[in-house]
């Protein structure tokens, strides 16, 4: 039988990460900008922390530019980007800000057909390096094939201007990998679901490297940024191989989505994985302890009652988590998770 196999994967064609690293931009445009204009998509807030010194790098060297300001990553407003882009004319996408800014352009340039290049403020979770975006419609968040970046500009120089939150939160996301992959081996062997080893072994990599680094994360520290933000680097490649999000989205991600739609409090994306990642891994059977440990020294809660979360908020999370991506099997299985099981479960991993 002859061998039919085949594959695409995605990667960027040009990382700069480090201090003083933006002005890279201009030779990027460069490059890859075959015809028309730039739009950088951003927010009032991050326009002013990367988006206008990007306008500017970019209008002085002769390029046309055109900004789109917008806020959360909704469907609405991902209508209203593709329609201005294709207004312009742009051949050229930049992500200039957090996640929503990012996941916007990401999911643009794959439905326009045109390259992004992703410039993070914050390095709060692996979204700035990752071929999906999490867009939400009606009220539930869903992970879409959008585009890989052409280009990463992280300047750890503008990162580190974020709040600390936000860099402890994406060293959550990434260390919450450990649970991931321990699903998608479950599902490998009890589905028969396609599992890449070489995706698995850098996602964990990248996990284990801030797990054991943790102490390592601090605030106003430039160099924490710097390492966080090359595992989210890592953690981006492990998905583009992978051709999915399964190398760093299971169960701690679906506990994490349902507790964003049932009631999140003031907590974040990252937070909520690191609530997730210490369920998930007291489900496996796992060392919990030492993911709660090095959230810990992080100064990151996972405590639910610290983010104005109800504990009837988190145990309905838990228990219907299961049912947000139903087709991608976790060890929470596919059924609701029973009430006294959650509330065990929560108690003693300090949850509630």
């Amino acid at each position: 039988m002859e061998f039919e196999k085949f594959k695409t994967m995605q990667f960027p064609r040009d990382v700069y990460v480090g201090h003083g690293v933006m002005p890279n931009i201009i030779n990027v445009a460069r490059q890859y900008l075959k015809s028309g204009s730039i739009v950088i998509v951003t927010g009032n807030t991050t326009y002013g922390i990367a988006g206008k010194e990007i306008e500017s790098l970019l209008v002085d060297n002769g390029f046309d530019v055109h900004v789109f300001k917008t806020d959360r990553a909704v469907g609405e407003n991902l209508q209203a980007l593709e329609a201005f882009s294709s207004e312009v004319r742009a051949g050229m996408l930049v992500g200039a800000g957090g996640g929503s800014k990012i996941d916007l352009a990401k999911k643009a340039s794959f439905d326009l057909s045109i390259p992004f290049i992703s410039v993070p403020t914050t390095p709060s979770h692996d979204g700035i390096a990752s071929p999906r975006a999490s867009i939400v419609e009606d009220n539930c968040t869903l992970s879409k094939e959008a585009s890989m970046p052409i280009c990463i500009i992280a300047d750890t120089v503008i990162l580190s201007r974020a709040p600390y939150r936000y860099l402890r939160a994406g060293a959550a996301d990434v260390i919450s990998n450990l649970t991931a992959i321990l699903d998608w081996k479950l599902a490998h062997r009890l589905k028969g679901e396609e599992f890449s080893s070489s995706a698995a072994a850098i996602s964990e990599y990248a996990a284990k490297e801030l797990l054991e680094k943790s102490h390592m994360v601090m605030e106003g520290v430039e160099e924490s940024v710097w390492l966080v933000t090359k595992q989210i680097l890592a953690s981006g490649t492990a998905m583009a191989i992978a051709g999915s999000s399964r190398p760093a989205s299971g169960s701690e991600h679906l506990i994490a989505h349902a507790i964003q739609r049932t009631g999140p409090g003031n907590s974040i994306h990252g937070e909520q994985c690191a609530i997730g990642s210490v369920i998930s891994m007291f489900l496996h059977g796992g060392d919990w302890q030492a993911l709660s440990d090095a959230y810990s020294k992080m100064g990151l809660s996972i405590r639910v009652r610290d983010y104005g979360i109800t504990e009837s908020t988190v145990i309905k999370s838990l228990s219907t988590a299961h049912s947000i991506r139903p087709e991608r099997y976790t060890i929470l299985g596919e059924t609701d998770i029973s009430k006294n099981a959650c509330e065990r479960t929560l108690e003693v991993t300090g949850i509630i």
